[in-house]
């Protein structure tokens, strides 16, 4: 299924919260922030109906000790992702207390 996923599947999710199921089966809210499609790094040798790559950003909408592992995304309008690998990345000059993470689909 996820390789099914392009970045347009987000889309109507931008400045949404939606409900990430953690891998202890905690649920945690989280704001999609973006979805950026990243063309430079398609592989040249991939056919070319395979979707572009693209990173989904999203923002802890509570604390969490969660940095990174397979989750499901709950998309208001798309339903349920499962499986889906959410990494913990640096905050970069956000807010030092919150948790942001990405999700990267090549």
């Amino acid at each position: 299924m996820l390789e099914l996923v392009d970045a347009d599947y987000f889309s109507p999710s931008l400045g949404k919260v939606c409900a990430m199921q953690l891998p202890d089966g905690s649920m945690l809210p989280v704001l999609v922030d973006s979805v950026n499609v990243k063309a430079q790094y398609r592989n040249p040798y991939a056919p070319q109906q395979q979707r572009l790559p693209f990173i989904v950003t999203l923002t802890a909408q509570q604390t969490t000790d969660f940095t990174e592992g397979p989750c499901a995304i709950e998309l208001e309008q798309r339903g349920r992702l499962e499986e889906v690998y959410v990494s913990r990345v640096a905050p970069l000059g956000r807010d030092p207390a919150g948790a942001y993470f990405q999700i990267v689909f090549s």
